[in-house]
């Protein structure tokens, strides 16, 4: 009796066990939501193979139904195929009902595409139903009058499904605006012409086709706010000013101390020609003495000598009394 209780217990066990596996590869409530959803799906080709597949059937079958119930005609094959290529299938099928409804002109290849490059392809249908307002941050510019003007610019942009793989975000959008603006505002003769009509900005800007290569189309570019900045002709006009002063500066110390240079080369060969003056002057005694010796040299002649040199240092003294001066101030 107890055996028998012992298998009954084992029995039960596998039956329970038997039951879950044929639920879990089997899911019954899902093929009768199916059902009644007017979707046609095959438990053994279908549902089973979705696990042997490893792809999950509440996944596939709910997107499936929700797409047939929004009227698009789609297969478990394309949605299972998205699914093992690791895209999101929810969304795929959601921004599908979305452009249904919007009169989007959306496949689900474009769509699948869209979501496996990384984009949220639901968000994407959404811009272009519901276009979206890009703020440029504070972009400076200057006038030919060297007046700085600073503007901040509102684009409104809507998603170009068609160029949104591949196409470049809005950090190019924000690039190529500014680009715009800079350029608009530096061919303007005045600022005043800008602060007076700054849809002038605007109107050239959005004439250039800015949106080209882009994964969006822009609507509007719209001027939010223009504000006066610097006088940078006059700020450029004193620095070039002081840096030219500096150059002057520059060129006179160069000049002087060429200058002193010169000057002190001359003292030292002024120097030179002293000493050998000196050295000359030193000369004289001696040939005296020689002559003397050598008996060329008489005392009258030696006399008469003398009193040359000192006739010669009177008329000096004479002829440049100031140095007579400067040598004795108190005299």
């Amino acid at each position: 009796m107890e055996a028998l209780t012992g298998l009954s217990i084992v029995v039960i066990f596998a039956a329970i066990f038997v039951l879950f596996l044929i639920l879990y590869f089997v899911p019954i409530g899902l093929f009768i939501t199916a059902y009644f959803s007017g979707v046609k799906v095959k438990i053994f080709r279908d549902l089973i193979g979705m696990r042997l597949r490893k792809v999950s059937p509440q996944v596939i079958v709910r997107n499936l139904i929700s797409a047939t119930k929004a009227g698009i005609n789609l297969t478990t094959s394309m949605l299972e195929a998205h699914y093992l290529a690791g895209g999101n299938v929810t969304n795929v099928v959601n921004a599908l009902i979305s452009a249904n409804k919007a009169n989007l002109d959306l496949q689900f290849e474009k769509a699948s595409a869209i979501d496996l490059a990384g984009r949220d392809v639901l968000e994407a249908v959404k811009m272009s139903v519901n276009p979206k307002v890009i703020e440029t941050p504070l972009v400076a510019a200057v006038a030919k009058d060297g007046i700085q003007l600073k503007a901040v610019a509102r684009i409104t942009v809507r998603t170009n499904l068609e160029r949104l793989v591949g196409g470049a975000g809005e950090a190019t959008i924000l690039a190529r605006v500014g680009e715009g603006i800079v350029s608009t505002i530096g061919s303007s003769n005045s600022h005043k012409e800008v602060l007076e009509n700054p849809d002038k900005i605007s109107k050239v800007v959005l004439s250039k086709g800015l949106d080209a290569g882009t994964a969006y189309e822009i609507l509007s570019i719209d001027i939010a706010d223009v504000d006066v900045g610097s006088n940078i002709g006059a700020i450029l006009q004193a620095n070039q000013a002081e840096a030219d002063l500096k150059v002057a500066r520059a060129k006179a110390e160069e000049r002087r101390a060429a200058a002193v240079a010169l000057e002190q080369e001359m003292n030292a060969e002024v120097a030179r020609m002293r000493a050998k003056v000196v050295e000359a002057e030193s000369e004289v005694p001696r040939a005296i003495a020689e002559a003397f010796r050598n008996g060329k040299l008489g005392v009258m002649d030696y006399y008469n000598l003398r009193n040359i040199q000192a006739d010669t240092e009177m008329r000096n003294s004479i002829a440049k009394p100031e140095d007579k001066k400067e040598q004795n101030p108190n005299g």
